[in-house]
């Protein structure tokens, strides 16, 4: 089944599993069917750019390419790049170049949080080691800078300013919030540096490597930020839900592991004896996981959290950054594109209703 105007793509339908809210009329499905064509150069650019020559690093580093993904970050940079010249080789290089850069964060980070599972799959640290599975992101960041070379200072410095606040975030996130902090305001920099940037490094790239109006790179950079702070969010609530084949993974995996959520930080704020008793119990659930328990331990607790206020507020705020995303697109032209990104942010911020 090819393209059409009629459909907006099956493969992007498949990979988003809401296109059919997204790209709307029939410029929107003309664009969307455009997308869907750069994505599948993408898909087949980032199949040989896996392939290793050493038989390990070769089957760590497409495990979790293999495993699937919804290829966010592509999608938005071939959206915006319709602004420009559209699916030409740098845009598509670039579109590689970040998810690949995503992917090797992935294998860092569940390390670094102890996760189990990943898209559906036992987490590559618990199939080759930590350390392996370390290595194998390292590969991935680097054969990331080797196609982002291949355009100048410009891609250089959009990859490397970019890998240092995904690198910054995650280390705040592991020293934890400091004296004089803000503990929300402290987390929102952190997915704004952990998740924002390099979604915001798609949008903007989209821009840059298409030859797009200069002025569109700013508005795009930040709708990419915002978008990423407010998936993010919704990660936090979509991470309590009791079905794991929704996640990937075992709900609560952040919260066992002992990092923060949007959830867990709101109920810190709450004076009411019922909130303050489940943030004990949710503190005691995670040192007790530390020392060897089961996870299991914080079934119930989490299971409590889940249907908490706290947890509510946090879906209110994801919608907030949502709306502020939108009006970063004030000043794009109105057409096909600026409505797809509009539907894109409403659309996920409803991912979890």
């Amino acid at each position: 089944m090819t393209s059409s105007p009629e459909s907006p793509g099956p493969r992007l339908a498949s990979r988003l599993g809401f296109s059919d809210r997204v790209f709307l009329g029939t410029a929107g499905r003309r664009i969307a069917a455009h997308v869907e064509e750069g994505l599948d150069l993408v898909e087949t650019g980032l199949a040989e750019e896996l392939r290793i020559a050493d038989p390990v690093a070769d089957a760590a580093a497409r495990y979790l390419y293999e495993a699937g993904g919804k290829r966010i970050r592509p999608v938005l940079t071939l959206l915006t790049a319709q602004l420009g010249q559209g699916n030409v080789p740098a845009v598509i290089d670039v579109a590689k170049a970040l998810e690949l850069t995503h992917l090797g964060s992935l294998y860092h980070d569940d390390v670094m949080d102890g996760a189990d599972t990943r898209r559906g799959v036992p987490a590559a640290h618990g199939v080759w080691g930590n350390n392996v599975a370390i290595l194998t992101g390292d590969i991935l960041f680097s054969r990331a800078s080797q196609i982002m070379s291949r355009y100048g200072e410009r891609a250089m410095r959009l990859q490397a300013d970019t890998f240092e606040r995904l690198v910054l975030g995650q280390m705040h996130e592991t020293v934890g919030v400091q004296a004089g902090d803000d503990p929300i305001e402290f987390y929102i920099q952190v997915l704004a540096d952990k998740t924002g940037s390099l979604i915001a490094a798609a949008t903007q790239g989209g821009v840059i490597f298409s030859d797009a109006p200069a002025e569109y790179e700013e508005p795009l950079r930040d709708y990419g930020e915002k978008v990423g702070v407010a998936f993010q969010l919704l990660d936090d609530v979509i991470d309590l839900s009791a079905d794991a084949a929704e996640t990937g993974k075992v709900p609560g995996t952040d919260l066992r592991a002992g990092v923060p959520t949007m959830p867990s930080l709101l109920l810190n704020t709450g004076t009411e004896p019922a909130d303050i008793d489940l943030s004990v119990r949710i503190d005691e659930g995670v040192a007790r996981i530390a020392e060897g328990a089961d996870p299991a331990v914080l079934d119930g607790p989490l299971a409590e959290l889940r249907d908490h206020d706290a947890t509510r507020r946090t879906m209110e705020l994801a919608r907030a950054w949502t709306a502020d995303a939108v009006a970063a697109l004030a000043p794009l032209p109105r057409g096909p594109v600026r409505e797809s990104l509009t539907r894109f942010a409403q659309t996920l911020a409803d991912r979890s209703s």
